[in-house]
């Protein structure tokens, strides 16, 4: 019976934790919009870079696939 009221106890500060970490505060600011297009654009044109450069050595490597599949 007392090892049960531990882990009881235990699980309920586990979830007493999750519950302050997930309820909103008093903090107003919910992230930066102009700091996230950013991110985003910069990964864009990451992929686009990479697509560019790599892109031609794929698609030989797609087509000597494709060529060893079909009879």
């Amino acid at each position: 019976m007392r090892i049960l009221t531990a882990v009881q106890r235990t699980i309920l500060l586990i979830l007493a934790t999750l519950a302050a970490w997930a309820a909103p505060g008093d903090d107003r600011e919910r992230g930066d919009v102009p700091g996230w297009v950013m991110i985003t654009l910069m990964s864009a044109v990451l992929v686009a870079a990479l697509l560019a450069i790599a892109g031609p050595a794929l698609e030989g490597l797609f087509n000597q696939a494709i060529d060893q599949v079909s009879p």
